[in-house]
């Protein structure tokens, strides 16, 4: 009998071990999950930060306005893919279409005066025509985030 009564004591001391281990390993994945959740959740609230910061300078005048609107179009394809869903935020995707051949950075600073006048009259035709539907989406973005 107490070679039995070992073994079960032996098997039960198993099971608890196994138990505490599959517990350890819970934890674990639960702690890993909060810490999943608060990482997206700082992301969005920074995006949402970014994107109201962006549309303020947009409706202030604080940034070119074709800059602005690309840049906003930007972050909302990136991070909030059903933003193009919104009807009243397709301004910003008509002035990204209407200025995405134009050459940036090195590309900008290679071109003549007279190329980079053309293309700086665009951008003032783009705001005239562009600038309150964009300011209204910008407002709107300012409500929503």
């Amino acid at each position: 009998m107490a070679v039995n009564t070992l073994w079960w004591l032996a098997g039960g001391l198993i099971i608890v071990l196994l138990a505490g281990y599959a517990l350890w390993l819970w934890r674990q994945v639960w702690a890993k999950q909060r810490l999943a959740e608060q990482t997206a959740q700082a992301r969005e609230q920074r995006i949402s930060g970014d994107l109201r910061v962006l549309a303020d300078c947009l409706i202030n005048q604080q940034v070119p306005f074709v800059e602005g609107c690309i840049r906003i179009k930007v972050m909302l394809d990136h991070h909030l893919p059903d933003a193009s869903l919104q009807p009243s935020w397709h301004v910003f995707q008509q002035v990204f279409a209407a200025t995405e051949h134009i050459p940036t950075h090195a590309a900008w600073k290679a071109l003549s005066k007279a190329q980079r006048r053309d293309y700086q009259q665009l951008f003032t035709e783009l705001e005239q025509q562009h600038r309150s539907a964009a300011e209204q989406a910008a407002r709107e973005l300012l409500q929503r985030h």
